[in-house]
């Protein structure tokens, strides 16, 4: 299964979420059955084709959390033919989730998801880039993957 997740710049929420679900995935001993990535629906963070690396918040929160992380890691656009690459596209706000439909032409195959729905709130994550407020980023990152693993666990 192959499970990307996107925020608006990939610089704090989705990567925290692509490696936050990894470690989870590793230790799970399933890495082998599932690859994560993580993208932009904007461009703001990209510089001459080059992407800005992880947002020193989240690095903060890898760290604190022992969350092992890509140090080479650099936002990345999404574009339309990611579409057929992967199953599901897990959104971080409902911004991310109109973006993404208009950069693929619409979901027919319902693979765009919000990430805090799988828990049971359709709520957006909590976005550390207005707020600084990473920690609770990180709880409803966390909330979210670890729903997401049980929801996914029987189709992979």
């Amino acid at each position: 299964m192959k499970i990307a997740f996107v925020c608006h710049g990939n610089i704090c929420r989705s990567p925290m979420a692509e490696f936050v679900f990894k470690d989870m995935v590793n230790k799970q001993g399933i890495k082998d059955r599932i690859f994560v990535s993580s993208y932009a629906t904007s461009d703001e963070e990209i510089w001459g084709g080059v992407g800005n690396k992880i947002h020193r918040g989240t690095l903060g929160i890898f760290e604190k959390y022992k969350v092992p992380y890509d140090k080479e890691k650099r936002a990345v656009q999404l574009e339309a033919s990611d579409y057929e690459r992967f199953d599901l596209f897990i959104g971080m706000d409902f911004a991310n989730i109109r973006n993404m439909n208009r950069i693929f032409g619409g979901d027919p195959k319902g693979k765009v998801k919000l990430l805090l729905d799988y828990v049971g709130e359709h709520r957006e994550v909590s976005d550390p880039w207005y707020t600084g407020d990473f920690e609770k980023t990180y709880t409803d990152v966390m909330r979210g993957c670890r729903a997401l693993l049980e929801a996914i666990k029987n189709e992979i």
